[in-house]
């Protein structure tokens, strides 16, 4: 993925969910995805499909049990 590329889908993704910490990273030795990071907190991956005349971008992002505890229990 490219640096430019890159950017526009991390300033929408940071209108869309409302989170100015949002930043996207490109991935060593992959030009296909990049991750995606909460402030220093890696969420998930985001994926170029551009397989057909239409790119579209795919992130995907794994939700843990753990993750799903309730802090003040």
């Amino acid at each position: 993925m490219e640096v430019i590329e890159i950017r526009k889908i991390e300033g929408y993704m940071r209108r869309l969910f409302g989170n100015a910490k949002i930043r996207i990273v490109p991935r060593p030795k992959k030009d296909d995805s990049a991750e995606v990071y909460i402030g220093e907190e890696f969420i998930g991956v985001l994926f170029v499909d551009d397989e057909d005349d239409d790119k579209s971008y795919n992130f995907q992002m794994a939700i843990l049990e753990t993750d799903l505890a309730d802090p003040d229990a």
